[in-house]
């Protein structure tokens, strides 16, 4: 069983619309021909897996297939045309280096793939190299129905194919949407300006019109830059949930979204747990700010007594590809985030942290995501990450990169206040402890990103490595 068995006997929904693209509307029943045409083009000239073709018509001999994808109609039809045929389809992301794109290639020939996989997947590798995860049918239908309980998911809900589909987060939004018997809207590459406009106005020329969209699933900085844009104008008012995960939401960003009444859940989750680890919606987002909510269905999660969050359960992946990987799990069944969080005493989980994060400078234990926050408070600043750096005397010192926030003004006309090296420092010292304050400032704008949005930990560690403490700090 896997989404092609499904989407194949979707007879009950055949004239329903499953996808809008840039070119038009296909139906389940027109998507389903869509892809058996593609398969047959893919698996023409050889059985089975051996049969399936990659970019150019070159053949592939292995049973898992690493394909370049976007979120675009073209790589949705490939990716479900690669499960017609029978192999597993690995996605790349179409923003990847050529030398990143080979690195993924190298570990996926370098190590077997377990009994039972449906697709291969990509951390972020925001912290370090990015792993490829092993996902199955079972997983996929697992965390479907998880969300579909969570969030009250169903047929008539219209999604935005807002994320890449090489990504844990893009994948499930499609299977999920697909699954449940929901339309999918795929505008291709997309900005602010354009994705604010379609979550107003909808997309495509349906037989009842432009659809608009009901859900949104987006990392935060695609957020943050929506709000930018729409300023005092309030939420899309057809949106009932915007799924916000994949990294860290600021409290100044939710406290923003929420004023101008954007239906916000939040979800945490892992690509080793097939996504969604713990989802809070918009009711409950509203009522307690910050919290991720209780573990999905099927999933336990436990906090260690060290900080750490544990998850398991059925969402929990098959393993990693590669040679020599470790396993996912520990003997109890126990998937190690690396995030540090807490429990309330109403089962909400927190997430505070994530333990590679924590800076310790001259003894102190310094948490990064806090000094992060503070930051955030100066009217100056856009964006930011703070990381430790090697330091001879100290162990590690704080480093920070700003990403400056467009100067708008103040309300009397006066120019707004610059993030300046010596204006942040001013602004923290009233917020943070000295040791938490940073040695070493970049403010600038291209604030390191991986192909999926999340700012790269490892290339801002590695650029500030570079820039001297500065003095009057």
């Amino acid at each position: 069983m896997n989404v092609v068995d499904v989407l194949a006997r979707s007879s009950g929904r055949p004239h329903e619309v499953a996808i809008v693209g840039p070119g038009g509307a296909w139906s389940y029943a027109e998507l389903a021909a869509r892809v058996d045409a593609r398969a047959a083009e893919l698996g023409s000239g050889a059985p089975g897996a051996a049969g399936a073709r990659e970019g150019g018509g070159r053949s592939v001999a292995a049973s898992v297939v690493p394909t370049v994808v976007s979120p675009d109609v073209a790589s949705i039809v490939e990716l479900l045309a690669l499960w017609r045929t029978g192999v597993v389809p690995a996605p790349l992301n179409a923003r990847l280096t050529t030398a990143e794109e080979a690195g993924a290639r190298a570990r996926l020939a370098s190590g077997s793939v377990p009994a039972g996989t449906q697709v291969v997947l990509w951390t972020s590798g925001t912290s370090g190299r990015p792993r490829g995860i092993a996902l199955s049918w079972a997983n996929l239908d697992a965390i479907t129905r998880a969300s579909e309980e969570r969030l009250g998911l169903g047929v008539g809900d219209v999604w935005v194919a807002s994320l890449s589909p090489a990504h844990v987060g893009g994948l499930v939004l499609i299977v999920r949407s697909l699954l449940l018997g929901g339309a999918l809207l795929v505008p291709g590459a997309i900005d602010a300006a354009s994705l604010s406009k379609l979550l107003d106005a909808g997309m495509g020329e349906t037989g009842r019109g432009a659809l608009v969209p009901t859900h949104v699933s987006l990392v935060p900085t695609q957020l943050h830059r929506v709000l930018e844009l729409r300023g005092a104008r309030g939420a899309p008012p057809g949106l009932r949930c915007a799924l916000i995960g994949g990294a860290h939401a600021p409290a100044s960003l939710l406290t923003r979204a929420l004023e101008a009444g954007w239906p916000v859940a939040l979800t945490y989750g892992a690509t080793e747990m097939s996504s969604q680890i713990a989802t809070a919606p918009p009711d409950l987002v509203r009522a307690k700010p910050g919290t991720v909510g209780p573990p999905v269905r099927g999933v336990e999660v436990a906090v260690s007594p060290d900080g750490e969050v544990l998850a398991r359960g059925g969402t929990l992946a098959l393993g990693s590809i590669g040679a020599d990987v470790p396993p996912l799990a520990d003997e109890r069944g126990w998937y190690h985030s690396g995030d540090l969080g807490r429990i309330d005493d109403d089962g909400h989980l927190w997430i505070t942290g994530r333990r590679i994060d924590r800076i310790v400078s001259g003894g102190v234990t310094v948490d990064a995501v806090e000094v992060e926050e503070a930051i955030r408070t100066h009217p100056g600043v856009g964006d930011v990450c703070v990381v430790g750096l090697p330091d001879p005397e100290w162990g590690e010192r704080v480093g920070a990169w700003v990403e400056p926030a467009p100067l708008l003004g103040d309300a009397d006309g006066s120019p707004g206040a610059p993030a300046t090296p010596d204006a942040l420092a001013e602004h923290l010292r009233e917020r943070v402890g000295g040791a938490k304050m940073p040695r070493v400032w970049r403010v600038s704008p291209g604030l390191p990103r991986n192909p999926n949005g999340k700012v790269d930990r490892v290339a801002v560690r590695s650029v500030l490595a570079e820039v001297r403490a500065t003095p009057t700090l």
